[in-house]
């Protein structure tokens, strides 16, 4: 198996099926109110009470002081990015993802479904933005000012949750009116940055393997009671999802990810938490094929974890 490994791991980042067919590009937009506002003449206080130089210290208040509902919505926007990134890979600086055409099914469906949980937060914080000023009041003292909180009718419309689906195109896509010489230079440079995008958007992938792996590593690398290591039950469904992740976003084939996948799948085959707990010797054996797995990962050309 290592030989299988080692022998793909030279092409492990070059394409060999169209991309564009196996994948597509997705974008999701999320903005909320963030409920804080600059006091401009609290700054000032402060410098000139500690004989300070002007901007050196600002005073940012929270405007509703620690709103429950506000609190709930910005929480639950951070869990939905770290949805979004987990079932995505990287594309470009612009926020773009790679999705796998064959994730996209599940991958709509979970972000719909925190749409409408999204939109029943911000509903909640809505209705109590009246209330929520009023206690304000109490919170802030003299830092409160009327005229820092924005209409309730307006307020709704600085929540926004958009996700869009764009399509993959490839350096032969090109539609321009120029000259053959041009469109030829056009194409070359987009292939570059095509291949650099797709090297960048596998390697993400072999992290996240090979940093399920070292943590399942570490937390297997004891041999009794008195060095006994604290591990949560879904140790192993971690690891787990993540070879699913790999299945899914193996898009060109790579026989060094399918190879790598089907070692992790055979090492864990069965394993539960509570027999990596109570068997040293299972345990062992159990670390020893997941150090194989993730040095042979980091062996592989332009990673080095």
């Amino acid at each position: 198996m290592n030989a299988v490994l080692n022998s793909a791991a030279t092409n492990v980042s070059t394409p060999n099926v169209s991309i564009s067919t196996s994948a597509m590009l997705v974008e999701l937009s999320i903005s909320t109110w963030t409920g804080r506002k600059l006091d401009k003449r609290a700054s000032q206080d402060v410098t000139t009470s500690n004989n300070a130089r002007k901007g050196v210290a600002n005073v940012n208040k929270k405007l509703l002081g620690d709103c429950a509902e506000l609190d709930a919505v910005q929480k639950f926007v951070a869990n939905v990015r770290n949805s979004h990134y987990a079932a995505t890979m990287p594309w470009s600086d612009t926020g773009l993802r790679l999705l796998p055409t064959a994730q996209y099914f599940a991958y709509h469906k979970q972000m719909t479904d925190l749409q409408t949980e999204f939109d029943r937060l911000v509903g909640v914080f809505l209705q109590a933005y009246e209330w929520e000023i009023q206690n304000a009041q109490l919170k802030l003292g003299d830092l409160f000012n009327a005229d820092e909180y924005p209409s309730a009718d307006s307020l709704k419309f600085k929540f926004k949750y958009r996700l869009n689906y764009i399509r993959l195109a490839e350096a032969g896509d090109w539609r321009l009116d120029m000259e053959q010489e041009a469109q030829q230079a056009l194409r070359e440079q987009y292939d570059k940055f095509y291949q650099a995008q797709f090297q960048d958007a596998m390697k993400d992938v072999w992290r996240r393997a090979y940093d399920a792996l070292t943590k399942m590593s570490d937390k297997l690398d004891y041999t009794d009671v008195s060095s006994k290591k604290i591990f949560r039950d879904t140790l192993v469904s971690n690891v787990m999802d993540i070879v699913d992740l790999m299945e899914v976003c193996n898009i060109t084939r790579d026989p060094a990810m399918t190879e790598a996948q089907g070692r992790i799948r055979y090492a864990l085959q069965g394993i539960t938490p509570d027999a990596l707990r109570a068997d040293a010797h299972l345990r062992a054996d159990t670390k020893r094929q997941v150090d194989e797995v993730r040095q042979i990962i980091d062996n592989l050309p332009g990673m080095g974890f």
